[in-house]
């Protein structure tokens, strides 16, 4: 039975760059992080969200309010552990489902994941609307600190500007996902999500996932039909090798990017790229499709974009994003390319974006 008295006895609090304190209860690892504060709109799915290798070196807000009534399990994983650095939460219920294997608190502590329970989410969430993403310090350990020590250390630590954490999260030998399909994939992994390894293989892919830093040489060695560029955290500039990488394979090879992975196509192809002042981060995003007219509600994880300013003569923006008319898609129009910022493959989220595996799989067999 969940201890609920024991867990509101081990206080905690988060203190905010700007000198803001958010108090509430550990329900976590007892240990103290730093990271970048962002929120998440989604209602559900927290599980897929804690295991998004998106969300490495920051501290995910839910603005749903009960959170961990059905509890976790091993196949609703979208990655080998959690990356994030912790979870702010208003409410944590005990599971009851059948498809529980641990609950949410216990998940964190097997990962070293800190969480605070009991925080008012909402006005947290207003306030990063209001002031944009903040670098945080979260305290849940026993160790004794003043509040205004903790606001000190967030505003040291060097936040996520210029780190490359995709070679943080990215796996270190290559591996085959799936052995059957027509065409022969090969993922650069940039913390890419197991579902969308799911979806390339359920459109007749035979994935091989490979390392971030892997070369367009030793890729094109492989003899690939198609490369596809994961999704993955940070800032995307900062993730040189990928970017030359990408430059060489536009034109040699047909190119899918998601998420991080369609920043450094863009990038390769002459693109800016900014931060934006919050990020999206959600999976209730309207996204629409330029072509088609459509629009699709979308799963989203990112604090950068491509701008829209400037853009080469050689890429075309397929998609916008309806909330704040950033860019949501490209494609080049030399080249066998295209990607899109938003997660197509959800897990959590609409399956609105499905198709563009299928446009994938279209390109492969021109």
């Amino acid at each position: 039975m969940y201890n609920w008295k024991i867990q509101r006895e081990r206080s905690a609090f988060i203190a905010l760059a700007n000198g803001e304190i958010f108090r509430g209860w550990s329900f976590g690892a007892p240990v103290d992080k730093v990271g970048e504060l962002v929120f998440n709109t989604g209602m559900t799915g927290y599980q897929e969200i804690i295991s998004d290798p998106s969300y490495a070196g920051q501290f995910v807000t839910l603005t749903s309010p009960e959170i961990g009534n059905y509890g976790c399990n091993e196949a609703d994983m979208e990655s080998r552990s959690l990356f994030l650095n912790g979870l702010v939460i208003h409410e944590l219920n005990q599971p009851s489902n059948f498809r529980s294997e641990i609950a949410l608190d216990k998940m964190l502590i097997k990962n070293n994941v800190p969480g605070i329970a009991g925080i008012d989410t909402r006005r947290l969430t207003i306030l990063l609307r209001s002031l944009g993403t903040q670098k945080a310090y979260m305290h849940c350990s026993d160790e004794e600190i003043y509040e205004e020590e903790a606001v000190k250390r967030a505003q040291e630590w060097c936040g996520l500007d210029n780190q490359d954490y995709a070679a943080k999260v990215s796996c270190k030998k290559s591996y085959v996902w799936n052995e059957n399909g027509k065409y022969k994939i090969i993922a650069l992994d940039f913390g890419v999500k197991y579902n969308i390894l799911r979806q390339l293989a359920a459109n007749d892919m035979q994935v091989t996932v490979v390392p971030a830093s892997t070369s367009a040489a030793e890729i094109m060695a492989m003899k690939p039909d198609g490369v596809f560029l994961s999704n993955g955290p940070a800032d995307p500039s900062a993730v040189k090798y990928a970017i030359e990488c990408a430059r060489e394979l536009i034109g040699k090879v047909p190119l899918m990017g998601i998420c991080l992975g369609h920043q450094i196509l863009g990038i390769a192809s002459g693109a800016k790229c900014e931060r934006l002042k919050f990020g999206h981060h959600g999976c209730n995003h309207p996204v629409k499709n330029l072509a088609s007219g459509e629009v699709e509600i979308t799963s989203q994880n990112h604090n950068f974009a491509l701008t829209m300013n400037n853009l080469p003569d050689e890429l075309e923006i397929t998609h916008i994003n309806l909330n704040d008319q950033t860019v949501e898609g490209i494609r080049h129009k030399g080249a066998a390319m295209f990607s899109v910022q938003y997660h197509p493959e959800a897990a959590p989220g609409p399956h609105d974006s499905e198709y563009l595996f299928k446009q994938f799989l279209q390109i492969l067999e021109r």
